[in-house]
């Protein structure tokens, strides 16, 4: 049993706890102590192996920075202040990953003997070689999920479907007689009411005389334009009528025709309507040249600008074009160029 000053410095996110648990037992069988025990991991791996970590005696390095290779920086940074501050025999280092090849080289200048141990099926021969010495140990899947069962805190048996149906079968089993006799307590009532209903005397029924109702004096007839007292003899009709009724020709009559149904009108658009509302009165062509006072100084507009401010002062719907608002006032203005309109004009 030697008395060298010996560092573990695992990596807590490339070998297993089993491994772990075998590294510490390895190191004591063969150093008889391990002065620095620390495994290097993320905060969630930290929790889930606690248990592990008390038992081991190993103190967790918990690292919060986030993207690839945290870990291994945290660790290589750690080592080099350990090895200052310590001066260590011997520093083991548990992981299987190949990257710390420039740190093993580093400690080895230092003047310290650097071991390795990875995991078995993780572990190639790139890393093995770069330590001076190496060993590689082996995942026991049964030994390391007893300890974990045994870590994790007991808890009740959760009942099976099987377990609930007979449970179910009783609570059924009782309701069910209440259920009897409630219902044939009610069907007892209701036939107790019935009997009574029965047996009860009847009332006799009155007999109420018919009441006599006044009869409605019949409607006057309401005489017609063919029979009204004026047009009675031949003698108040006009002369034309007179001379057809002579003549064998029978009068075309003036009654009312029918009023034919009219067709439904498609329903207004918002531009529709907005069109329809577009100025033709002198008043609103007053309006428009108000609102565009460089026409009459004999000026051009930009058609922009005019359709804002005839848009502003509701002379020109929302949804309204301009082009066809200047078209329906083309006797007064004049669009300019006439292919792609961009200026509007007075015509003098």
């Amino acid at each position: 049993m030697s008395t060298d000053r010996v560092m573990l410095l695992i990596d807590a996110d490339n070998v297993s706890v089993d491994v772990m648990e075998q590294a510490v037992r390895l190191l004591l069988n063969q150093h008889g102590a391990l002065h620095v025990r620390r495994a290097y991991c993320t905060a969630e791996s930290a929790v889930a192996n606690q248990n592990a970590f008390k038992r081991l005696g190993i103190k967790p390095m918990v690292n919060l920075a986030a993207g690839k290779n945290s870990t291994d920086i945290a660790m290589a940074v750690d080592a080099i202040d350990l090895v200052l501050a310590e001066r260590p025999d011997v520093v083991v280092i548990a992981s299987s990953d190949s990257d710390f090849a420039p740190l093993v080289q580093r400690l080895r200048e230092k003047g310290c003997v650097v071991r390795g141990i990875g995991q078995l099926g993780k572990t190639g021969d790139e890393t093995q070689e770069v330590y001076d010495d190496f060993t590689v140990l082996e995942h026991r899947k049964s030994a390391a999920s007893a300890a974990a069962a045994a870590e994790r805190p007991k808890r009740a048996p959760r009942k099976t479907a099987a377990a609930k149906a007979p449970a179910a079968k009783t609570a059924a089993a009782k309701k069910a007689p209440a259920a009897r006799k409630s219902s044939a307590a009610k069907a007892s009532a209701v036939v107790a009411e019935a009997d009574a209903e029965a047996s009860a005397p009847k009332p006799a029924a009155r007999k109420t005389p018919a009441r006599k109702r006044a009869a409605a004096p019949a409607p006057e007839p309401v005489p017609t334009p063919a029979q009204t007292p004026d047009d009675a003899g031949d003698d108040d009709l006009p002369s034309a009528v007179v001379a057809m009724l002579e003549a064998g020709t029978p009068a075309a009559t003036t009654a009312p025709a029918a009023p034919t149904a009219r067709p439904a009108r498609p329903a207004r658009t918002a531009q529709a309507a907005d069109e329809a509302r577009a100025p033709r009165s002198p008043s609103t062509l007053a309006a428009v040249l108000a609102c565009l006072p460089e026409l009459e100084a004999g000026q051009s507009l930009a058609l922009n600008v005019a359709v804002q401010r005839l848009r502003a002062a509701q002379l020109l719907g929302k949804s309204s074009s301009s082009l066809k608002l200047f078209s329906l006032l083309s006797d007064r203005f004049e669009l300019l160029p006439p292919d792609k309109p961009a200026q509007v004009r007075l015509r003098r």
